[in-house]
C-alpha cells in the first residue's frame, strides 16, 4: 500500500490549505447553532394590514357593511381624500391597500349592472392579494342575497353578510421543532461549499503530483503494476471523501443530537453522501484538466464557490431568477440543495412525499456517473497524445 500511504502524505502536507474550508465550515456551523434559538411559535396570530378607505359613492347599508367588515379584518388609516396624498402614502408603506368607491356603485349594484370597485395596492404584495379575497368574499356573497331575495332592505343584507362572513376556522400549528429544522438544513446547505472545496483542492493536489511526467515515468518503471498504483489511488480518493463527509456527519450529530437520528436526519446525510460521490467525480476531472498547482487553487474556489451561489447555497433557491435556476440545473448542487430543501419541508413519509427527494439524489448520481465517463475519455485522450 505504498501509493495509498504517499496518497495521505501528500493531503497531510497540505492539511492547513484543506482544513481552511473546514474550519470555516465548523465555525458557520456553531453560529447556526446559537442563532434562532427563541421559542417556538405554537399559535396564530391574524395581520393587519393599513388600508385606506374612500367611499365616493352615497351612503348606503352595503358600503357601510363593506367599510365595517374591512375594518374588522385590516386597519382603516385616516388618510386626506387627495390623489397626490393617497399616491405618496403608498408609496411610503403608510398604507398598503386603497378601495376607492366610486359614485352611483350601490345603485348599479342593486340592478345587477357592472360595478367595479376601484383597487391600487402595492405590487405583486401578499397583503394586496390578501384584501382582494377579503373585499371579494363581501361583494360575492352581497351578490348572491340581491339575486336570489328580491327587495331584500340594506339592513337584512348587511346583517345576513355579517353572519356568514364571521364563520372562522380553528387553526392549531404543528408542535414539530420547525426551527431545528431549520437550522440543520442550512447546516448541510452550506456542507455543500466546504466539501466541494475539500474534495477538489484535496484530489486535485494528489493527482497533481502522480501525474508529472518525471513521477509517470518512475511509476512505470518500479515492480508496481500500474492497475495496483491506480486502484491505491481510487482507494485513497475514497477514503478523503467518506473522511470529509464522516467529519461533516458527525459535528452534525454533536450539534443538534436526538435530531439527526429521525428520518428527515438520515436522509440529509444520504442526500449528502451522494452528492460527495458526485464531487469526488468532478474534482477527479478537474485534476485531470488543470496543470498547475495554482489553477488547482482558483478551480477550488471558482467551482466550489460558483455552483454554490447558483446552486441555492449562499442565496435560497426561490430568491434566485429562473434563468440562473435554469443554469444552476446543471450542477450536482442545484439537485442537493432542492432536496436538502424538500426534506426540511416534509411532515409526512411516504413513497408519493419522498418520491421527489430520491428523484434528485438519482440525478445528482447520474452527474457521478456522466462526468466519471468524461474523465476517463480524458485520460484516455491524454495517454494517446503522450
Amino acid at each position: 500500500m505504498q501509493v495509498f500511504k504517499v496518497f495521505f502524505r501528500i493531503i497531510k502536507k497540505n492539511l492547513g490549505e484543506l482544513s481552511v474550508y473546514m474550519i470555516i465550515f465548523l465555525v458557520l456551523a456553531v453560529l447556526l447553532s446559537s442563532i434562532n434559538t427563541g421559542s417556538q411559535y405554537n399559535e396564530f396570530a391574524q395581520t393587519k394590514s393599513k388600508i385606506a378607505f374612500i367611499n365616493n359613492d352615497k351612503t348606503s347599508a352595503l358600503t357601510d357593511g363593506l367599510r365595517d367588515y374591512l375594518n374588522e379584518n385590516a386597519i382603516i388609516a385616516d388618510i386626506k381624500n387627495d390623489e397626490r396624498t393617497l399616491q405618496d402614502a403608498l408609496f411610503y408603506r403608510d398604507i398598503e391597500y386603497i378601495v376607492k368607491v366610486p359614485s352611483g356603485f350601490s345603485d348599479k349594484f342593486y340592478n345587477g349592472e357592472k360595478a367595479e370597485i376601484e383597487i391600487t395596492k402595492v405590487p405583486d404584495s401578499i397583503s394586496g392579494v390578501y384584501m382582494d379575497n377579503m373585499v371579494e368574499k363581501y361583494l360575492n356573497t352581497a351578490r348572491i342575497y340581491i339575486n336570489n331575495m328580491k327587495n331584500i332592505s340594506g339592513e337584512k343584507l348587511t346583517q345576513y353578510i355579517q353572519k356568514d362572513l364571521s364563520k372562522t376556522a380553528n387553526v392549531n400549528l404543528s408542535a414539530a421543532d420547525a426551527v431545528q429544522t431549520k437550522k440543520y438544513l442550512y447546516y448541510y446547505n452550506y456542507a455543500a461549499y466546504s466539501l466541494s472545496a475539500i474534495l477538489i483542492l484535496g484530489v486535485c493536489i494528489v493527482m497533481f503530483v502522480f501525474n508529472k511526467l518525471d513521477i509517470k515515468r518512475r511509476n512505470l518503471c518500479s515492480p508496481l503494476k500500474n492497475s495496483s498504483i491506480n486502484m491505491q489511488l481510487i482507494l485513497g480518493n475514497l477514503t478523503l471523501s467518506l473522511g470529509a463527509w464522516l467529519i461533516i456527519v458527525i459535528t452534525s450529530i454533536i450539534i443538534y443530537r436526538k435530531d439527526m437520528f429521525t428520518i428527515s436526519g438520515g436522509l440529509f446525510i444520504l442526500n449528502l453522501l451522494v452528492f460527495t460521490i458526485a464531487m469526488l467525480s468532478i474534482s477527479f476531472l478537474i485534476s485531470n484538466i488543470v496543470k498547475s498547482r495554482p489553477a488547482t487553487s482558483a478551480a477550488a474556489n471558482v467551482v466550489a464557490l460558483g455552483s454554490s451561489f447558483i446552486g441555492g447555497v449562499f442565496v435560497p433557491q426561490y430568491l434566485l431568477g429562473a434563468k440562473v435556476l435554469t443554469i444552476a440545473s446543471f450542477t450536482p448542487t442545484y439537485w442537493y440543495v432542492k432536496s436538502n430543501n424538500i426534506i426540511s419541508s416534509l411532515a409526512v413519509y411516504n413513497a408519493q412525499t419522498l418520491k421527489p427527494v430520491f428523484t434528485n439524489m438519482l440525478i445528482v448520481f447520474a452527474f457521478a456517473v456522466a462526468v466519471l465517463a468524461i474523465t476517463l475519455v480524458v485520460m484516455k485522450q491524454r495517454k494517446t497524445v503522450s
